[in-house]
């Protein structure tokens, strides 16, 4: 059942199964049947001593986390959650056996004890194979044992992708051990449903004991996949077999003005032996073994080293551009030789700037929300603090613009400003605002069937339902709506007029429409249409000549 060299117990116990197996399949006598009390047993110590195994490794699981949550706080949480996975399945398998119990003898029989447990032994109707059936198999293959079945692969497939593919035995064992594929009949002409080859008419003490070899099998597989998640724990950690010296900066870009740091160490040390770190130029001389020993020069500068052999490296550049530095690292090694590490490093220095971005326009219009990029280089966008004069600006998005800001200017003809200040390296520092000129939306164009003037065919402009107001060639997709028009024609030198109150024509103005020949003009008037700004807009009017 275990991957990896069985015990004589499992062996035994195996065989015995395998063998009692047999015998049912020949019909053979209820003191034969009996037997399976012993399987069954066998089978519930063996769960026990799973149990208990798995226990310490929890327990083991618990004090890795307690000592090193960041380390192994990971997989404590996975096998806590195979924990809860295999003990859903188990103790469904342990409510399948009770109820069968409970519907062959009654809820009062010796075999069932306290703490949902069973004692095999005082099972009386042990050759009973009915209730099995009806409850595993049930009417038209409806039974519990479908779900069973469906509860075994489901947990098999959560083992198996908490392997991750890292151990193959494992893996195997688990797919074996858990295998619910329809088996081939006993005539060999095919195959039989999985339910019915192990539940069908059997007796119910037969039925207990598969049910408790399930339960087995369910620890064994979870017992399989705790072991590979302790051994992750230390399967991350590097073993060093080389000393790297290492240089760690709190940016590699900085503004003028502001300061630099880097943390200087070597990625693996020992805290015991002192250690002496040099920036500044230095000398480099090939020695006969063909290693490289390096010298800090008179110029160099050492840097203090705390307590757990890190040294900081301080200096604020008085100039822009790109800037290297670099030095040695000098340290005993366990023979009492001194050796030496030389390292390098570079970081950049920059102007003191703030970009702020119009992605969709050069200037902030009013009554809607205007997407603004907002950065500084080298600087988190978390770390900024972003205020605007004349309106309001907030994170978020608009439409499917770019943009990790929308800005909602207030007043027209008054200048907008925005003012950002970053957090670098725990200082705050504001940047020159950023000014933007506010307009208003402009008016949109009314449109008939999809025409301002021109000449239209008396059918097209009949099979007109709606007058529409289109703003083109702007950088937003926006929506006006028409509110109202007026419709006029000529007839016989009167003028005829008819309203509409919406963006839709009336049966009056269908009807004067409809009424035109050709030559006539056609006047769409008085157009009101309201934008995403609220604001209510005269547009021009629409004249059409009748084809």
């Amino acid at each position: 059942m275990a991957k990896g060299k069985e015990t004589p117990r499992q062996k035994m116990i195996g065989m015995m199964y395998l063998i009692l197996t047999a015998m049912l399949a020949l019909n053979v006598s209820k003191e034969a049947v009996e037997a399976f009390k012993k399987v069954d047993l066998s089978l519930t110590k063996t769960t026990a001593n799973y149990i208990k195994k798995n226990d310490i490794t929890y327990a083991a699981f618990d004090v890795a986390a307690a000592e090193n949550p960041e380390k192994a706080g990971e997989w404590k949480a996975k096998a806590y959650e195979v924990k809860a996975r295999a003990d859903e399945v188990f103790n469904f398998i342990q409510d399948l056996k009770i109820e069968i119990i409970t519907t062959a003898e009654g809820p009062e029989s010796e075999a069932l004890l306290p703490d949902n447990q069973i004692d095999v032994t005082k099972v009386k109707k042990i050759d009973e194979n009915n209730v099995p059936s009806e409850i595993l198999v049930g009417a038209n293959q409806a039974g519990k044992g479908n779900h069973l079945k469906a509860l075994m692969e489901d947990y098999r497939s959560f083992l198996v992708e908490t392997l991750e593919g890292k151990d193959l035995s494992a893996e195997k064992s688990i797919l074996d051990i858990l295998n619910t594929d329809d088996p081939e009949n006993l005539e060999g002409t095919g195959k039989e449903n999985w339910v019915n080859a192990n539940f069908q008419t059997l007796p119910l003490v037969a039925v207990i004991t598969i049910l408790s070899k399930m339960q087995v099998d369910v620890r064994n597989a979870e017992t399989d996949v705790l072991n590979f998640l302790f051994t992750q724990i230390d399967a991350g950690s590097f073993r060093f077999n080389k000393i790297i010296p290492t240089v760690i900066p709190n940016s590699t870009y900085i503004m003028q003005g502001n300061e630099y740091e880097a943390r200087v160490f070597v990625a693996a040390t020992d805290t015991t032996q002192d250690m002496e770190i040099f920036v500044g130029p230095y000398t480099s001389t090939t020695n006969a073994d063909g290693s490289v020993s390096y010298e800090p020069g008179p110029q160099a500068t050492q840097l203090p080293v705390d307590e757990s052999g890190v040294g900081v490296y301080r200096v604020r550049p008085g100039s822009i551009g790109e800037k290297s530095w670099g030095g040695v690292i000098k340290m005993k090694a366990p023979d009492g030789t001194m050796r030496s590490y030389a390292f390098d490093s570079r970081y950049s220095v920059g102007m003191p700037n703030v970009v702020v971005s119009p992605t969709a326009m050069n200037v902030l219009y009013q009554g809607i929300q205007n997407p603004l990029d907002i950065s500084v280089p080298g600087v988190g966008s978390d770390k900024l603090t972003v205020r605007m004069t004349n309106g309001d600006i907030k994170r978020g998005k608009y439409k499917n613009y770019r943009g990790e800001y929308v800005a909602q200017p207030r007043t027209v003809g008054q200048n907008a400003q925005i003012i950002v200040s970053a957090n670098i390296n725990g200082k705050v520092q504001t940047f020159p605002p950023v000014e933007f000129r506010v307009r208003r939306l402009p008016d949109p164009e009314a449109r008939f069937a999809n025409m301002k003037e021109g000449n239209v065919l008396r059918s097209v402009a009949a099979a007109q339902q709606v007058v529409t107001a289109v703003l083109e060639n702007f950088e937003f997709d926006l929506t006006y709506t028409v509110t109202g028009f007026t419709v006029s024609v000529n007839d016989k030198g009167y003028e005829i007029t008819a309203e509409s109150n919406s963006n839709r024509l009336t049966d009056k103005q269908k009807g004067l429409i409809g009424n035109l020949r050709a030559g006539q003009k056609l006047i769409i008037e008085k157009i009101k249409a309201v934008g995403p700004d609220g604001r209510t807009r005269d547009l021009n009017p629409i004249i059409l000549k009748i084809n």
